[in-house]
């Protein structure tokens, strides 16, 4: 072998050296690609993440958003199986009512039938034709009362049947729309374009329209911006005032800034669209601590319970406040400010109409009560004269009775005349045949009505210098001659 010199061999070093950097640098090359690949796909992921995250708070929101509508269509539920209940009963009793009017009508009916054809038919054929004219006067007024009283109980009748098919179809009509509301609002909302006046009457026009599709009547059950004084004189505006039947106010207030709600809704990133949300919050707990500051129920001529409904035209911005924060509502309590949209104030607004209409039944129900009593005092008006008549055909017929013994019997006048006619040749037709009366008249079947009219005054009584056939004073209808 051939000894190599130092410099051969450093030669060859350096020729290897070469080599090996020549091979290594395409190498280093990839493994520089890789790794900037393997960042921009970490990078990917990380937003993947955020993304993957954002999704879970929505879907969260979501469905607290679905058990919130969940439990309200519940409680809709409730209140509609409550009203059904209270309006079953109150149809009962209307039933109850008619049922016995109709029971008394007839039963009186058949009474006066009966003392009719008694008094008028069989005992009274002695009457002069004036005499039955002015009883028929009597009776008239009572049989068109009767009538008019049937005609009303009728019409009753029918409006609380209808006015139930209503109440059904309205009730379901606000659990069916409430959503679509909704909806409508939030997209109204998002063209408002942060004008906080048209807002305002925004909300005025959508919390008008949940009054009147609670049923209420503006005029008479609501008021739109009624002028009313504080203590210091200034003059106050409320949004709407809600009258109740006991003369009481409910206050609503639809003046709240959604403004913020809206940027959140528009918002293009998520740290934009918390921002707009916590912003959303402090409006609210601002306007809530404003109405405070107002104190509506100490206005002059108004009768508040002592507090404020703020009504927020928008579901989700009312979930999305009550989410963030869960004080609130409590806050607003402490302030006599309630928070309110349109879901959990329409079972307010319906209570009210149903006091409203269980007011106009009352009412209604005492002038039928009125109108009964009414009634029953002419029936016991007409019982009792027709008992004093009863009396006075019995008094009557004694005093004839009377007469006819005195004239006609073993002792009486046609005894002492009898000889005249077999001696006398100018006697002429035989005396008449006197018979007496029967006074059975059933004036003790008026007692129940008019307990009263027992006792007859003695200027009621017929006597021995009445005329046949005339009536007592008392007996004649008011503006009418005695025959």
């Amino acid at each position: 072998m051939i000894p190599l010199s130092p410099e051969i061999l450093a030669a060859l070093a350096l020729a290897l050296l070469a080599g090996l950097v020549a091979g290594a640098w395409p190498a280093r090359r990839r493994l520089l690609a890789q790794a900037a690949e393997a960042a921009r796909q970490a990078e990917r992921a990380a937003q993947l993440q955020d993304r993957v995250a954002q999704l879970e708070r929505d879907l969260s929101a979501q469905a607290d958003a679905l058990e919130s509508w969940r439990a309200r269509a519940q409680d809709g539920r409730l209140e509609l199986a409550q009203l059904q209940a209270a309006h079953h009963e109150k149809l009962a009793a209307f039933e109850e009512l008619r049922q016995a009017f109709d029971q008394s009508r007839a039963t009186l009916r058949a009474e006066f039938q009966h003392l009719a054809g008694q008094v008028l038919e069989e005992k009274s054929q002695g009457f002069s034709r004036s005499s039955q004219d002015a009883l028929g006067s009597l009776l008239r007024p009572f049989r068109e009362q009767i009538e008019s009283f049937q005609r009303r109980v009728n019409e009753i009748h029918d409006a609380s049947v209808s006015g139930q098919a209503r109440l059904d179809t309205e009730i379901r009509r606000v659990l069916e729309t409430g959503l679509k509301m909704s909806d409508e609002a939030q997209s109204l909302a998002m063209a408002l374009k942060g004008d906080k006046k048209a807002t305002g009457n925004w909300g005025e026009v959508l919390l008008e329209r949940s009054l009147q599709l609670a049923g209420l009547i503006a005029g008479d059950h609501y008021q739109a911006q009624a002028s009313f004084r504080d203590e210091a004189g200034n003059r106050r505006q409320p949004d709407f005032i809600v009258r109740l039947p006991d003369g009481k106010h409910l206050i609503i207030d639809s003046k709240v800034s959604l403004v913020d709600y809206d940027r959140a809704v528009s918002a293009a990133t998520p740290e934009a669209r918390e921002a707009a949300l916590a912003a959303h919050v402090r409006a609210v707990r601002q306007h809530i601590d404003d109405l405070a500051r107002k104190d509506y129920s100490s206005l002059t001529g108004m009768k508040s319970p002592g507090f404020v409904l703020m009504y927020l035209p928008i579901e989700p911005a009312y979930i999305e406040a009550m989410r963030r924060d869960r004080e609130l509502f409590d806050h607003g309590y402490r302030h006599n400010v309630v928070l309110v949209s349109h879901t959990t104030l329409m079972p307010v607004l319906r209570t009210v109409a149903t006091l409203w209409m269980l007011a106009r039944s009352n009412e209604q129900a005492r002038a039928l009560g009125d109108q009964a009593g009414g009634l029953y005092r002419q029936v016991e008006m007409v019982a009792a004269r027709l008992q004093k008549l009863g009396h006075a055909l019995g008094a009557a017929a004694a005093h004839y009775n009377g007469t006819v013994t005195a004239v006609a019997g073993q002792r009486g006048l046609y005894g002492k005349v009898g000889r005249f006619a077999e001696l006398s040749a100018k006697a002429g037709r035989p005396l008449p045949a006197l018979e007496p009366l029967l006074a059975d008249f059933e004036v003790q079947r008026l007692d129940g009505i008019a307990p009263g009219a027992d006792h007859v005054p003695e200027t009621g009584r017929a006597d021995a210098g009445s005329p046949p056939g005339a009536v007592p004073e008392d007996l004649h209808p008011p503006g009418e001659p005695n025959p």
